[in-house]
């Protein structure tokens, strides 16, 4: 039993790392193309770069379409998670660092949700929609993909897309015009970073713009 569980899970099992399938009858299930995990990160104040995910955890991981409505509807939405928290679903294998094998070479597609009036609603249902399209392989580049983020921050809050590989800008030009229209508005204003220049500078400039 995790002790920050309890600002994720809202059912009976918070903190518990479980297999898709385990301890229930798999049959009739209807399975994705790829396993996924959940991770969860609560912060702990000011992070620098050695310090960053000492605290991340990963909470359940799932394979079908049946488990994984059993972890969104057993979790909070992003929006009540406290500040400096991020959820994390990556393809399992691969960890949401940016020294992962899988995300060295990569970068992320930024959307940042200002606080207001509608922001909590636009931000949940920024996420689901970017969950989805991500486990339902959406994505026409969907084998770049690691995963998804989601930062709750003070000013401002993030949903990022992780990808394997920054330098090649029709693959991320094509994956971030997707994933605009996937959460259902093709105006929203994004940007990509590469993990390497992020490493490199704090102050490291956007690669490409939408």
């Amino acid at each position: 039993m995790v002790a920050e569980a309890d600002a994720v899970m809202s059912g009976p099992e918070e903190g518990e790392v479980v297999e898709d399938g385990q301890g229930s009858n798999s049959e009739g299930k209807h399975a994705l193309e790829c396993k996924w995990t959940l991770w969860f990160d609560p912060g702990s104040g000011k992070t620098t770069t050695s310090s960053w995910g000492q605290t991340l955890m990963p909470v359940y991981s799932f394979q079908t379409v049946e488990d994984f409505w059993c972890l969104f509807n057993n979790i909070k939405p992003p929006s009540w998670l406290p500040t400096g928290s991020d959820f994390h679903l990556f393809k399992s294998g691969i960890e949401p660092k940016w020294e992962d094998p899988m995300n060295a070479k990569g970068g992320q597609w930024t959307l940042s949700i200002a606080k207001g009036r509608d922001a909590k609603a636009e931000l949940d249902k920024h996420w689901l929609d970017g969950l989805l399209a991500c486990i339902g392989e959406q994505f026409t580049e969907g084998d770049d993909i690691c995963g998804i983020v989601v930062n709750l921050r003070a000013r401002s809050d993030r949903i990022s897309l992780w990808t394997r590989t920054a330098a090649n800008e029709q693959v991320q030009m094509s994956l971030g015009k997707e994933l605009r229209q996937f959460l259902g508005d093709p105006s929203l204003k994004m940007s990509y970073k590469a993990t390497a220049d992020q490493l490199a500078s704090k102050s490291a400039k956007d690669r490409y713009v939408l």
